[in-house]
């Protein structure tokens, strides 16, 4: 065996502990972010079960206004599929549609189709821009959501006068059509009731309408109680002697033609979300990128003596065989402090046809001729270190004569 194969091997690949305690903290982090996720998720989960169910006893539920509507006999009967709601439209029903954003184009367009000519009334609760100008072709819905949810009727429907203020703010619509437009908030309506013409409804008895609400607050079991909410669902709601409530379901299988991608199934809020995060992000990048103003003067935390600075920098020109910047800036501190001791501007110290002058005629020739003065101040860079601390001497020896009285 060679001396050679008994020495030991390191391994250049990091062990299984040290891997485990660089990532250890990055683990922990995600741990506690997952665990934070999934503690959200069951939170809410727990607080809007049952949403907008007339079954559900839940806060956001909407047992107590079929139970109401029941004492006045008014039957409510739950369906959560197209066909379903389709079918039981007619001149005595009221169907409610709880959801309207999560029904595909296609199906809202048959929805219309089966309730425009019922003679029934249809009641849209938050639709939003999209589904209402399916759902009630003539009406729009501003993007920009109301500023209170209270708000007071300002509208002759009866409905409304009675009940009063009402939890109505929330989406808000406008419409060229003939129509109800109470509850407003900044001129548009949250509330919308639009009778059929006389050219869908054939008898004067059989004309429906359609009530588009634009917050389905005044139906929850949390707010039945307040202002005149429950005046106004019950008057929604107890017009006809059947109410069919539609809640759209995953049972409510749609066509291959209703099938949506990914980004349709998005909401438009995360749409406007991610683009105001892209924006955020770039107003942070330029904020990072360039600070305006001028540069701020810093307090060293040692004083140095200001020969050690100059030691400092002779030797890294020194280091870098750098005589030619040696030199370059030996003469232009002397031309500098120079210029004021014979009467010329800093800013010509560097000009030879303005300094020569001036510092000849300051020494009276005491100091050679001019060439010499030139070739002392402005000569090429020297070609050794000796000729360096020469020329450092010459300098200092012209800047004492000049300052000699």
């Amino acid at each position: 065996m060679t001396p050679e194969a008994t020495l030991p091997t390191t391994s250049a690949s990091p062990t299984a502990r040290q891997v485990w305690t660089r990532a250890r903290g990055i683990a922990l982090a995600l741990v506690v972010l997952l665990a934070g996720a999934v503690a959200i998720a069951v939170v809410r989960s727990d607080a809007r079960h049952g949403e907008l169910d007339p079954r559900s006893a839940d806060p956001y539920g909407s047992r107590a206004v079929a139970a109401l509507l029941a004492d006045r006999g008014v039957s409510t009967r739950v369906v959560d599929t197209l066909d379903d709601a389709r079918a039981a439209a007619g001149p005595d029903t009221t169907l409610l549609v709880a959801a309207p954003d999560l029904l595909t184009e296609r199906q809202q367009t048959r929805l219309r189709s089966a309730t425009e000519g019922s003679g029934g009334r249809t009641v849209l609760v938050a639709p939003g821009g999209p589904a209402v100008e399916r759902l009630a072709p003539g009406v729009t819905a501003d993007p920009a959501l109301s500023f209170d949810s209270t708000l007071a009727p300002a509208c002759a429907l009866p409905a409304a006068r009675r009940a009063g203020d009402a939890d109505t703010g929330g989406l808000r619509y406008s419409t060229h059509l003939e129509a109800d437009a109470c509850y407003p908030s900044r001129r548009l309506a949250t509330l919308l009731r639009i009778p059929v013409t006389s050219t869908e409804a054939p008898q004067e008895g059989d004309r429906g309408d359609t009530v588009v609400l634009g917050a389905p607050d005044i139906f929850y079991n949390n707010h039945l109680d307040e202002h005149g909410n429950a005046s106004l669902a019950l008057q929604l709601l107890g017009s006809r002697d059947h109410l069919v409530w539609y809640l759209p379901s995953l049972s409510d299988a749609a066509t291959p033609d209703d099938e949506r991608s990914f980004f349709d199934l998005l909401p438009s809020g995360w749409l406007w979300g991610t683009l105001q995060l892209f924006v955020a992000a770039a107003l942070a990048a330029l904020w990072r990128a360039r600070r305006l103003g001028p540069l701020v003067p810093e307090k060293l935390p040692v004083a140095i003596r200001a020969s050690e600075t100059a030691e400092g920098r002779a030797r890294l020109y020194r280091k870098a065989n750098a005589r030619d910047r040696a030199a370059t800036a030996l003469r232009s501190a002397t031309r500098t402090r120079l210029a004021p001791l014979v009467g010329i501007p800093v800013a010509q110290a560097h000009t030879p046809e303005a300094l020569l002058p001036a510092l000849s005629a300051h020494l009276h020739g005491e100091h050679g001729h001019g060439q010499s003065l030139h070739t002392l101040l402005f000569g090429p860079p020297p070609g050794d270190d000796a000729a360096l601390i020469a020329l450092a001497d010459q300098l200092d020896a012209l800047e004492r004569e000049v300052r000699r009285p």
